[in-house]
């Protein structure tokens, strides 16, 4: 079992940052893939970021080279570093750790550009 909890969120204005995380119980989450995702109000949720327990990275078109996710097993988290944000970018978002068939969601967490 997994559980997962999001902070870092909200309110930024557009061009600023701001560093998410996801941090997790369970002993095996290292062994874990673990995914961003964001849903904004009308529109289906999205992965945004994903890093593999070989720290392998993928992210979203609409994100690269703004967004940067990493990891630190040590203590069961997950970082994604959001620069340049943009109004588009307001959501709520979701960290999402999975193994095998099985996965866990975190309760999300706002983040809102707007000057």
């Amino acid at each position: 079992q997994v559980q997962l909890v999001e902070s870092g969120g909200g309110l930024v204005q557009p061009g600023g940052s701001l560093r998410l995380s996801c941090a997790a119980s369970g002993s095996f989450f290292s062994e874990c893939a673990v995914g961003w995702y964001r849903q904004a109000p009308g529109k289906q949720r999205e992965l945004v970021a994903g890093i593999t327990s070989a720290v392998g990275t993928n992210y979203a078109d609409s994100v690269k080279g703004r967004f940067t996710i990493s990891r630190d097993n040590a203590q069961n988290a997950v970082f994604p570093q959001m620069n340049n944000l943009q109004r588009e970018d307001t959501a709520v978002y979701y960290c999402n750790a999975h193994v095998g068939r099985v996965a866990w969601w975190g309760q999300g967490t706002q983040v809102t550009v707007s000057s």
